[in-house]
């Protein structure tokens, strides 16, 4: 193929993203149009609405202060002739389309919530399908989103202002950052507002005062509602437009590396609009039968995820030889391995994390004897559950590596990061199965408060417990993909650091001074990860902590958070007269409020960690202290986010399997152990766990963008 048909074939990029996102709007206008309920559940869902559009509004406009200081720190860096002129943009769209994804996500979700539960009093399978069809918009605006990103940049470097490849790649990484930023932002901050409601009225709800879950007494009720909108969705939304577009900008960069120019940033694009086709028609296939039981519902869910990703699959096989010739084929052999791996690490998490299987069964046996041995099990599935994903990361690593390097070291790296891009190739289907999880969960809580029966709490129970492992196996496509993606930004530091030693190499001999041996040898990459050396040394152990430091700082924001609303519901359960009757209504602005003011101010720390840290260590320790520290923060990050999402869904699923009437039922004593257990899983699984592979990715994108700066101004040389 020639390399200006190549150049034609970019045009489907801004086709594939424009047809997401057309067909996005085509299915939120089809959930707009189905019956919302009877008044009362109209009610409920517009306070929820109200409570999600308020946050978000107080969110974006501190994140948007955020920016702004970003935006002028690049500026003058940039004038310092450090970073290209256009870089501060890149850095602004990369986070308005992130923040965008979760916005469509949220108003999405928030439209749909009474509609899946009106939908399910009538089937099962037409509150399948609502709630699934609005997680399907979800899954599109983030592809649609994406590929516009990456369209608009493309068409402005490449064809307005002529610029080479390799100054195109790079500018890419700089949006990528940008929307690595926003979603730590949107994903911590929302992982606090919903977890701290959650745990907060449960606490107070199921284990002190005995009433049921979404009960209408409970204060905080509408905060927690509001909190599966503003965390499970816009955050996740914000999350998983990171993950995706992360993978391309880095494998576009590595494509330059690898001397593959133009076709091999291609590649990556071009099997990303196969996966929009693929993901369409894979959510044509999900429907099921009225059997409220989670095999069947996880079969019909299974169904769309397989026939998308034997479609990218078969599709992948002729593109790659006819773009990149047939003597670089290995190259599908690689984005085949992702595709694989992320379908294996899917099943693992179910394994884990489902009621069919004896892990979370396990978990639900221990409540018997106490909270104690509920959260012994949990931890104890979670950490077991990390040895298995680990290897098969690790095989398609090895895989990648050598079927698309054949000896070669930067086309084994190529390799790598375009597995990244495969396991993420069906996004838009795999994130549709993971936020509609939210939905089905707000559906069965507004069928709860208008009093719907219980058959219909039955029904949308059985969506909620489906969307616990299925969000899991969401998060384990984005841990897993974050693994891949941040081997492939350390690959592309150390390559950024050799290209700016050698720009400095220059300017010192165009001016006759003499060249420094520690910029020499920056140039050679000596050693870059040698243990021995201890700027290396350094780096691995602050990184092999930073996750650690940043799980303990959200943690302690939704235990913080969680406290002030257990005073505050246990304030109005003594103080308002007639409340736990039923003959008194609950205040509950006042818990939305204090999730809403306290995850504003709780998330600025730990996000600016993700940013500070290899700036500070590279300043400090110099650039083998960098790459030391990307690959520790990497490992541990990986093995740890593995860890809490599964402990978390779990111990979640573990309590539904009791609610269900198992081990006596709910309000029994092994329930209120399971209640426990889940109040320890829910920032697990939802604020700390998820928000890592943003940590990852965003710590590696701050480094290569400021990989000059750090070269050229470390104490340690």
């Amino acid at each position: 193929m020639s390399d200006q048909l190549v150049e034609y074939l970019f045009y489907l990029v801004p086709i594939g993203s424009l047809f997401a996102l057309f067909y996005a709007l085509y299915l939120f206008r089809f959930v707009s149009k189905l019956d919302p309920g009877n008044g009362k559940m109209q009610e409920i869902s517009a306070a929820i609405r109200e409570g999600a559009q308020a946050y978000l509004k107080r969110q974006y406009k501190g994140v948007a202060i955020f920016f702004m200081i970003m935006f002028l720190v690049l500026t003058v860096i940039s004038r310092w002739d450090y970073l290209p002129k256009v870089v501060p943009f890149a850095f602004l769209t990369g986070g308005l389309f992130s923040a965008l994804a979760g916005l469509f996500g949220m108003i999405t979700a928030t439209k749909a919530n009474s509609r899946t539960a009106w939908a399910a009093s009538q089937s099962l399978n037409s509150g399948l399908q609502v709630a699934f069809k609005s997680g399907a918009v979800m899954g599109l605006v983030v592809v649609g989103l994406g590929l516009l990103d990456l369209s608009i940049w493309f068409i402005i470097l490449k064809f307005l202002l002529n610029r080479p490849i390799p100054e195109i790649t790079a500018t890419m990484l700089n949006f990528g950052m940008g929307a690595s930023s926003m979603a730590l932002f949107a994903r911590v901050g929302g992982g606090i507002f919903t977890k701290a409601a959650d745990v907060g009225g449960d606490l107070v709800g199921k284990v002190e005062a005995g009433i049921p879950e979404d009960d209408l007494r409970n204060p905080a009720v509408i905060a927690d509602n509001v909190g599966d909108n503003v965390g499970d969705v816009a955050g996740m939304g914000a999350d998983l437009y990171e993950s995706y577009v992360g993978s391309i900008v880095a494998t576009s960069a590595l494509a330059v590396a690898a001397g593959l120019e133009l076709r091999g940033v291609m590649i990556p694009m071009i099997m990303a609009v196969v996966g929009v086709f693929a993901s369409i028609i894979g959510v044509g296939f999900v429907r099921s039968g009225e059997q409220a039981e989670q095999k069947v519902l996880l079969k019909a869910l299974r169904k769309g995820t397989y026939i998308s990703s034997i479609i990218i699959a078969v599709v992948g096989y002729p593109l790659i030889g006819l773009i990149l010739g047939w003597n670089n084929i290995g190259v599908y052999g690689a984005v085949l391995a992702g595709l694989i791996a992320g379908v294996i690490i899917g099943a693992l998490t179910e394994y884990y994390t489902s009621v069919n299987y004896q892990p979370t069964k396990n978990v639900a046996d221990t409540a018997l004897t106490g909270p104690a041995t509920v959260i012994i099990g949990g931890l104890s599935v979670g950490m077991l559950s990390t040895f298995l994903p680990v290897l098969v990361v690790a095989v398609a690593i090895i895989v990648s590596y050598y079927l698309a390097g054949e000896g070669d070291f930067e086309m084994g790296l190529y390799g790598i990061a375009i597995s990244a891009v495969g396991m993420l190739s069906t996004l838009g289907i795999t994130l549709a199965t993971d936020a509609y999880g939210p939905v089905a969960d707000n559906a069965g809580g507004i069928a709860e408060m208008a009093g719907l029966g219980k058959e219909v709490r039955q029904r949308t129970d059985a969506l909620d417990s489906l969307g616990n492992t299925t969000a899991a196996t969401g998060k384990g496509f984005a841990i897993g993909s974050a693994a891949l993606t941040g081997l492939a930004l350390i690959a592309s530091f150390t390559d950024k650091v050799q290209i700016e030693s050698m720009r400095l190499i220059e300017r010192i001999t165009g001016s006759g001074g003499l060249i420094p041996e520690w910029l020499e040898e920056a140039s050679k990459l000596n050693n870059f990860l040698d243990v021995t050396n201890p700027q290396v040394l350094v780096g691995l152990l602050v990184g092999a902590m930073l996750p650690f430091l940043f799980c303990s700082m959200t943690m302690q924001a939704v235990g913080r958070t969680a406290q002030s609303i257990v005073i505050e519901v246990r304030r109005q359960f003594k103080e308002i007269v007639g409340l736990m009757e039923g003959n008194a209504k609950a205040d509950y602005g006042s818990c939305v409020d204090i999730c809403a003011k306290s995850a504003q101010k709780e998330m600025v720390l730990p996000a600016l960690s993700a940013i500070v840290a290899p700036i500070g260590v590279g300043l400090l320790v110099g650039v083998k202290g960098v790459v030391g520290l990307l690959a520790g923060s990497t490992a541990t990050g990986f093995v740890l986010a593995v860890m809490m999402a599964n402990a978390g869904g779990s111990w979640d699923n573990a309590k539904k399997y009791i609610e269900e009437g198992n081990h006596g039922g709910k309000g029994s004593e092994a329930h209120k152990a399971a209640v426990v257990g889940d109040t320890v899983g829910d920032p697990f699984k939802d604020t700390s766990g998820p928000a890592l592979n943003i940590l990852i990715k965003l710590t590696s994108m701050v480094a290569v963008v400021f990989a000059s700066f750090i070269l050229s101004n470390s104490l340690f040389k």
